[in-house]
């Protein structure tokens, strides 16, 4: 799969997701009284509108699918390795805007700088002439 196609099948999942969550409000239209048994306009104009929506919504959804699957292993792999000590990170560290983007090394070390560097302290001696460390 190709970058390019990606960022257009998440817009259309996007666009997709906003239309569905609307489509869930209930109506408040009241349906027209008929003569007939069969389904009133109302009704067959929102079986209409969710056909040609799901006709249009099925490349998408089969993509997104075939992506999840592709994507979804090696995910799942990454968060069982690393989730725990990403856990430990974030207890660590009390606020992320101190610090800059991570920057990896050529040497594939990656780092993360402070954005200010912190005042340096000196430990001081106590009473008995110990110090604290």
């Amino acid at each position: 799969m190709t970058q390019d196609i990606r960022p257009r099948m998440f817009r259309r999942l996007a666009l997709g997701a906003g239309v569905a969550a609307l489509l869930a409000l209930p109506l408040a239209a009241e349906d027209a009284p008929t003569d007939e048994e069969g389904p009133t306009l109302m009704e067959r104009g929102a079986e209409l509108f969710f056909e040609g929506l799901r006709r249009e919504m099925e490349p998408t959804l089969e993509e997104a699918a075939r992506l999840f699957a592709e994507i979804g292993p090696s995910m799942r792999s990454f968060l069982t390795e690393m989730g725990p000590a990403l856990a430990d990170i974030a207890d660590q560290v009390e606020d992320w805007s101190v610090y800059e983007m991570p920057e990896i090394l050529p040497n594939g070390d990656i780092i993360i700088r402070r954005k200010a560097p912190q005042p340096e302290t000196t430990p001081e001696a106590t009473e008995d002439g110990s110090i604290e460390l």
